[in-house]
């Protein structure tokens, strides 16, 4: 494989634009190419008048004189590297410019763009990683400073009534050194940590950079530069001094707390439980800190990799010794010489190892550096098995209603308007987790950190494979009991005796509800645990903190309503006993009816709700306006379910002007918000500037499914 393939593949998503342009650098080293070739195409016709002339005059005995340029060592006289130290921010910024000696010499102006779009690159590169590694710096102390509250609240839940004397002695490891003595990258750490760093990390948005929040539920209040100079130099702390600087962050995020902060003080004493919620939480913290700083240092490896290649190709072109030179100043610049990632790395370690795997490296090393999660054949092949019995079964299903000629039938008729709406549930089902398992797959395709974002445990997530077969074992479960429904049903004799046909049906529901509910680790336990936690909290919304896997589920389950309303169907056809008479007269019931109203507003009501919790939270309007416009949604849907089930020319008018509405206003947050698309100022028209997928032709059709759907 290609390095620029390589290269492009080891990018961090969220730094692309960080990366050195070495494609653009390769677009001018085939200019440079292009001009070589068509100057020696002119020379050589000259050159063959000649040779026969020369050849006689030298006879052979002559040498050819070498170009200077290949003699010695003169990259000297080739560029000539100059730097320019510029203040800012009580730093020193370095920036680095190539003059160009041989710009004299026919096509000088192309190999003088190349170097100064390499210093341009030079400089970003370095730019950046300045900036990222005073970001982990501010972290790294932060983080220190959160580690001495958490021995801190050890001592105290195991020592409650230890002396206020009592001082912790930290191991010199513990501390997160950095060297500021770096030749060209002083970096200082600032005085204070940026305090919106505590706040914990807003799960609800995608944000730029993948762990650029450090969060515990451990909040060390500021300390005065006079104590941390006495920290420094006794090495020692007083207990009860840490514990009066420390506070739990309580987030509201179960009903208990919420409930708490409402009415009343939430304050608890720290018990053994909370702390173990800490340490679970800090331990989490340390991991991803642990990755961003791994990811650091193979951003500064992937671009000096990239300035060694893309040199080698520029002397190999314009057969010029320059590459030693310029090598040797980016050798010399930031991210060339700086080694605190690879410091910072080291004391992470070290202190991850001490206080969270009892000093065993072998844990605590599997914990910060998880093995990636290996695909298992057999669940490429069941899943292959499974699609080819689901097409199987369909073939039959359509083969067994034709030869009956059942849609012919009276009896047909009514059968499959009573029995399709039960097996409707298990398609909408199937159809969603399809689409969802197509949507991992573009995830990882674009190298999108799903498991991240959506806070899956490592290892433990479900790749587009796994849910592509839970979907298609589904599929031939479900289509099995269609057939075995027919079979039945179509057996007069049986079909005068026997109840059983109908309640089949029944059957596949309690199968799916006892996988989805069963305790045992079996069929993706921990997927399903995680699966249930959100759907209880969005049950339960607003008294839990809303996150991005709650509120990515409730915008889910608003695409299910008549999913939703099929399961209702089932508790009416069994509950009710229609199934005994083999029809299905559920809205003949006004119970059913007024649940019907209410279980097509539910998804939108509790997005409401977390839109709602959310305003109150961040106090930002975007949340109010989005609240609003679910509250549009679900008048629409009262007004049109109602049409449903009355008719009537003023209800259809009603129905018309509050779906358009509804329409209008989800269409454009959609677009608009959610998607940022339609910009009109983008480098991308009617687009944004940063595009994951390159295709543009795709946001333009997702445009236009978007709007079906919500017309649909």
């Amino acid at each position: 494989m290609k390095f620029g393939k390589i290269f492009k593949k080891q990018m961090v998503p969220e730094w692309v634009e960080a990366y050195m342009d070495y494609n653009g650098l390769k677009r001018i080293l085939k200019q440079i190419r292009s001009y070589k070739h068509s100057k020696l195409t002119r020379v050589a016709s000259r050159v063959s008048q000649q040779a026969e002339a020369l050849h006689r005059s030298f006879s052979g005995l002559s040498f050819h004189h070498r170009n200077s340029e290949h003699g010695g060592d003169i990259e000297d006289q080739v560029i000539t590297v100059d730097t320019e130290v510029h203040q800012q921010d009580d730093s020193h910024r370095k920036l680095y410019k190539t003059k160009f000696l041989k710009k004299a010499e026919e096509g000088g102006e192309f190999e003088e763009s190349f170097f100064k779009k390499l210093d341009e690159n030079l400089n970003k590169v370095n730019r950046f990683y300045r900036e990222k590694v005073e970001e982990v710096l501010e972290e790294a102390a932060l983080l220190d400073k959160q580690m001495d509250a958490l021995i801190a609240l050890r001592a105290k839940v195991k020592k409650p009534d230890a002396s206020s004397n009592t001082n912790l002695e930290k191991h010199p490891s513990d501390k997160v050194v950095v060297d500021e003595t770096s030749d060209d990258s002083t970096i200082r750490t600032p005085g204070s940590a940026n305090r919106d760093m505590v706040h914990g990390i807003d799960r609800t948005s995608i944000p730029e950079e993948e762990a650029s929040h450090i969060v515990t539920d451990i909040v060390p209040v500021s300390r005065t530069s006079g104590n941390e100079e006495e920290d420094g130099a006794g090495g020692k702390q007083d207990l009860h001094e840490i514990l009066e600087r420390v506070k739990m962050n309580e987030a509201l995020e179960s009903p208990l707390s919420t409930l708490k902060g409402f009415f009343g003080d939430s304050k608890e004493p720290v018990s053994k439980k909370g702390l173990k919620k800490a340490e679970e939480q800090l331990r989490l913290v340390f991991s991803e800190f642990y990755q961003k700083l791994r990811r650091l240092k193979e951003y500064s490896f992937m671009n000096l990799l990239a300035f060694s290649k893309i040199m080698k190709k520029y002397e190999k072109i314009a057969s010029r010794n320059a590459s030693r030179n310029y090598m040797k100043t980016v050798d010399n610049s930031l991210i060339g010489s700086s080694d605190e990632v690879n410091r910072l790395l080291e004391r992470v370690e070290v202190t991850f190892v001490k206080h969270f795997s009892s000093g065993n490296r072998r844990e605590g090393m599997k914990c910060l550096r998880p093995k990636v999660k290996r695909e298992r054949h057999r669940v490429t092949f069941f899943s292959g098995f499974f699609s080819g019995c689901s097409i199987a079964l369909i073939v039959a299903v359509v083969f067994k209603i034709e030869s009956r000629k059942l849609m012919e039938k009276d009896y047909g008729t009514a059968y499959m308007a009573n029995i399709i709406p039960l097996y409707s549930l298990f398609g909408y089902i199937i159809l969603h987790m399809l689409m969802y398992s197509a949507n991992i797959y573009f995830w990882r395709l674009y190298r999108v950190n799903y498991t991240f974002i959506f806070g899956f445990k490592q290892g433990t997530e479900l790749g587009y494979r796994e849910v592509f077969l839970v979907s298609t074992g589904l599929a031939v479960l479900a289509f099995i009991c269609f057939l075995l429904n027919l079979q039945f049903d179509m057996d007069w004799k049986m079909k005068a005796h026997n109840t059983l046909p109908e309640v089949i049906p029944l059957g596949l529901v309690t199968i799916v509800l006892f996988i989805l509910f069963c305790p045992l680790n079996i069929i993706y336990r921990s997927s399903r645990v995680f699966f249930l936690r959100s759907l209880l909290h969005c049950i339960c919304a607003p008294l839990y903190e809303v996150t991005l896997p709650d509120f990515f589920l409730a915008d889910h389950l608003t695409s299910q309503v008549q999913a939703i309303r099929s399961l209702e169907l089932f508790i009416c056809y069994y509950g009710l006993g229609e199934y005994m008479q083999r029809q299905e007269k559920c809205h003949s019931h006004g119970v059913y009816n007024v649940f019907y109203f209410v279980v097509g507003v539910i998804p939108y009501w509790l997005r409401f709700l977390q839109c709602v919790r959310r305003l109150c939270e961040e106090k930002d309007s975007i949340h109010g306006y989005n609240a609003l416009k679910y509250m549009l949604t679900i008048i629409a849907v009262i007004i049109r379910t109602a049409f449903e089930l009355k008719k009537g020319r003023n209800w259809m008018i009603m129905a018309l002007v509050s779906s358009g509405v509804a329409i209008c206003m989800n269409t454009f947050w959609d677009i608009v918000i959610d998607w940022g698309l339609l910009r009109r100022h983008s480098k991308n028209p009617y687009l944004r500037d940063k595009l994951l997928v390159p295709h543009k032709s795709v946001y333009f059709a997702a445009m236009v499914n978007i709007k079906e759907s919500h017309i649909g």
